[in-house]
């Protein structure tokens, strides 16, 4: 007979895709703050407006 009451164990993503994950993450954030301080806000910030309108 099967017990009921215990919870479902739900499994999560593999180790490998959360960390490749977390990785991803961490290079964009880096990559964004290595622009902002060679090119500072105000140059960033048309850089990055110049890429979002060359993608529409």
């Amino acid at each position: 007979m099967t017990d009921l009451s215990a919870p479902a164990v739900v499994a999560g993503p593999p180790r490998a895709v959360v960390v490749a994950l977390v990785a991803a993450v961490t290079v964009l954030i880096g990559g964004t703050l290595a622009l902002w301080a060679a090119l500072g806000s105000a140059v960033f910030y048309e850089v990055v407006l110049a890429g979002i309108s060359a993608c529409f």
